[in-house]
C-alpha cells in the first residue's frame, strides 16, 4: 500500500469508517461499505498513517521510504535515493 504520514486527521463520512484494533498499540480503519483500507493509527501518538488513494488530489505527495523491503513482491523496484527498511527495521522505529 502506497501511505503517507498525517496528523490532524478530520473525517468527511466518518459514520462509513469502521476500526479495527490489530494489536495493543494500533488500529487498522477501512471503508464499512466496500471494505478499502484508508489508515492505519499509532494508537499512543494518535499517528495516522494514511492510505494515499483515500486522498482526492495525489500530485502532492513523492516517495520518501519502503517499509518492509524483505518481504515485498518482486515487482516492486521503486526507483531512486531514498531510506529502505526491512520488517524488522521498521519495527524497532516505532519504539524510539
Amino acid at each position: 500500500m502506497m501511505a503517507a504520514e498525517a496528523a490532524g486527521v478530520e473525517f468527511t463520512g466518518a459514520e462509513n469508517i469502521g476500526r479495527y484494533d490489530s494489536s495493543e498499540w494500533a488500529e487498522r480503519g477501512f471503508c464499512s461499505r466496500c471494505g478499502t483500507s484508508l489508515f492505519y493509527r499509532l494508537k499512543a501518538a494518535d499517528k495516522y498513517i494514511m492510505s494515499i488513494g483515500a486522498f482526492d488530489d495525489q500530485s502532492a505527495f513523492e516517495l520518501v521510504g519502503e517499509i518492509y523491503i524483505d518481504e515485498k513482491p518482486p515487482g516492486y523496484n521503486f526507483a531512486g535515493e531514498h531510506p529502505r527498511q526491512t520488517g524488522a527495521e521498521f519495527m524497532e522505529s516505532l519504539q524510539e
